[in-house]
């Protein structure tokens, strides 16, 4: 599969970097999907197995990039890498369909997006506000964190975590240097961002074979209770996570996914999600309008990117893109006119049919 190193730049000037992929055989400009991970994660963590699969099945290129800060990717001169600031990832996506529409080789009329988990929740954002977004594709998203923020601190903490709130900003004011923690943790009992067993093990498994590094800017951390035990135990220059639980908080990406509508909606949700949880993205899922598609994925938050999860949930990706007519492209129909739809053929009519159950 035909894979080419890109970069571009954002709206403040920040270079990301990634790569592009083709169909083995290109004539015209195809439609694009583009494509960024969640927290922390680099494009090397499975992205290009969807990718690949992507584009080697289907008329469909793929723009797949680092975050700002991670990976190959750079982080705006003077600031930290390795912080995760939702409304800057965002509006990357948007810049990366800019760069994706100057791209000869590309339909600039017919551009998708695809995140998963923290990123999840970014393509909802970006496909309410950004009307240049043909289709929406959400895996396991993090929704509402002010839902996720009360799931996991207990009530009689939150006065007093409010203050902490006011007292790490004014730290901050006074020119504290950013702190980092580790993104996970092999003890649940210490801090870290994602202490959750699942997420130990995908994190970790990638360490061994990537450039991914254990870290995050306190800035960017999502906390829980276990995490407010133990703060005390953290470094002075990392003792202050406190804003990055505010932050956490106050992102809400679900609260435009009813203007997603017309753009077609595709959302994957693992049934045992102790990470972003199931109910809630189901809950946030309820709110959306047709025409939407929901996938009910076995397992947990990371078992959708590789192995037999893999097979079953690209499978449905591809599907749900075959019903062009809602995709991307109509084209696409024609092209796989011949492609199996649920457990039959499946004509233009059928396809947009399907992907509206």
């Amino acid at each position: 599969m035909p894979r080419e190193d890109i970069s571009f730049q954002t709206s403040d000037n920040v270079t990301l970097r990634g790569w592009f992929y083709k169909p083995a055989a290109v004539s015209s400009a195809l439609p694009c999907l583009v494509m960024a991970h969640g927290f922390s994660a680099l494009k090397e963590m499975d992205l290009d197995q969807f990718a690949e699969h992507f584009s080697s099945t289907l008329p469909l290129m793929c723009l797949v990039y680092d975050n700002r800060g991670f990976g190959d990717s750079d982080s705006q001169e003077g600031q930290p890498r390795h912080e995760i600031i939702p409304a800057h990832q965002t509006s990357d996506y948007s810049d990366a369909i800019t760069y994706a529409q100057s791209r000869t080789d590309v339909n600039k009329d017919k551009i998708g997006i695809w995140g998963s988990s923290y990123s999840g929740g970014h393509v909802l954002w970006v496909g309410a506000v950004d009307r240049r977004v043909k289709a929406v594709l959400c895996q396991v998203p993090c929704v509402d964190g002010w839902a996720n923020f009360h799931r996991l601190v207990r009530p009689d903490f939150v006065p007093g975590m409010n203050q902490l709130f006011q007292d790490d900003r004014l730290a901050r004011a006074a020119g504290k240097p950013a702190g980092v923690i580790p993104v996970v943790d092999a003890d649940a009992h210490k801090p870290s961002a994602l202490p959750t067993p699942d997420s130990f093990e995908f994190f970790t498994a990638w360490a061994e074979k990537s450039n991914w590094k254990n870290e995050v800017t306190v800035k960017s951390y999502v906390n829980s209770e276990l995490n407010l035990q133990y703060a005390s135990t953290l470094s002075p220059a990392a003792n202050d996570p406190w804003l990055s639980i505010e932050a956490f908080r106050e992102y809400n990406p679900s609260a435009h996914i009813h203007h997603v509508s017309p753009t077609p909606l595709l959302m994957t949700i693992a049934e045992n999600d102790t990470l972003t949880p199931t109910d809630i993205s189901l809950e946030a899922y309820s709110r959306a309008f047709e025409p939407k598609r929901l996938h009910i994925l076995k397992g947990g938050h990371f078992d959708g990117y590789s192995g037999p999860n893999f097979e079953k949930n690209s499978m449905v990706l591809l599907r749900v893109s075959n019903a062009a007519a809602l995709l991307f492209a109509r084209e696409f129909v024609a092209h796989h006119a011949d492609t199996e739809i649920q457990d039959g053929k499946g004509s233009e009519e059928d396809a947009e049919e399907h992907i509206r159950t």
